[in-house]
């Protein structure tokens, strides 16, 4: 392990490629919780909200959204409760997260507005809008749906979730929380147990990731994501709170798919949501790509939203 450790590359200066730091930042108080927000492009401009995926924060769009602000938008992205530089909560659910999302909207406009969500992102928009569909005009999913069998499967796994074990863990969790930490490392340490989750993204990007994503302390680096999450989740969720209205999705929609398997992600294919779908959503495949889709290929991605925003 000494051997690997020393021959990897080691984390550079905090930069990468095509990276650009927030134009703004500020803060959004949503019900007692500081919520972090960042914004790439003219204050005036015809804004869009980004939301990001389970365990990352907004800055993770720090190549993707400069692309979308050059194009004439607002880019309007936050750290979810428990990421980045938003507060800790004592408390963390699907539905908190949802008007987290609804309080950071509202900040930027009370007019509908442009909206693209990647993973997790993806799948709290898409049950906000069917909601109030009234607040959005586009959405776009980046490998942002989830998909579960409806059937059998499916109903055995959320009869599982709800057994006095995973729910007494759950609580156990919560009890020992003021007491968690994350384990500290170097900036390297942290970018190669990253690379365990997100194995197709270059070491280079992972240094970037840690350094922004990273508290130093006395004994080195942490992330700053609040160590109860990912032990216990993000809340009471199920897939088909948004499967199942699918069909009648209010707005216009565009869906992009990855095509490889990763350790993140939901491994939803285009054909599994394909029954679920209106006929006026656009489905986009992109080839070799895993689930950080718009990391591994921005160019590319903002390339098929854009034409969908304007037409």
């Amino acid at each position: 392990m000494e051997a690997e450790a020393s021959s990897a590359p080691r984390c550079a200066i905090l930069a990468f490629p095509g990276a650009r730091a927030p134009d703004r930042s500020r803060t959004v108080s949503a019900d007692g919780i500081r919520i972090a927000v960042h914004e790439w492009g003219p204050i005036d401009a015809t804004p869009i909200l980004l939301v990001h995926g389970a365990m990352d924060f907004a800055r993770t769009f720090d190549v993707f959204a400069p692309l979308l602000a050059d194009a004439g938008y607002r880019v309007v992205s936050y750290d979810q409760r428990g990421h980045g530089d938003s507060e800790h909560a004592d408390l963390y659910s699907w539905v908190a997260d949802e008007r987290d999302l609804l309080a950071v909207a509202d900040s930027v406009t009370r007019e509908p507005l442009i909206a693209i969500g990647h993973s997790k992102g993806g799948s709290l928009l898409v049950h906000a809008i069917q909601a109030l569909p009234h607040r959005f005009t586009r959405f776009v999913a980046i490998d942002g749906l989830p998909f579960r069998n409806p059937h059998a499967d499916s109903a055995v796994r959320d009869k599982k979730s709800m057994t006095a074990p995973i729910i007494t863990h759950w609580l156990d969790t919560r009890r020992q929380s003021p007491g968690l930490a994350r384990k500290p490392g170097t900036l390297e340490e942290l970018a190669r147990r990253r690379a365990r989750m997100n194995p197709r993204l270059a070491h280079a990007w992972l240094c970037y990731l840690a350094a922004l994503g990273a508290r130093q302390d006395a004994d080195g680096w942490r992330w700053k994501l609040d160590p109860v999450i990912g032990s216990s989740g993000f809340g009471p969720m199920r897939a088909r709170w948004m499967t199942d209205r699918l069909p009648g999705f209010p707005i216009p929609m565009l869906a992009i798919f990855g095509t490889q398997r990763e350790p993140m992600g939901w491994d939803a294919t285009a054909a599994d949501l394909a029954p679920y779908f209106p006929p006026s959503t656009q489905v986009q495949v992109m080839a070799d790509t895993g689930h950080f889709i718009h990391i591994e290929q921005p160019q590319e991605t903002a390339q098929h939203i854009l034409p969908f925003l304007r037409s």
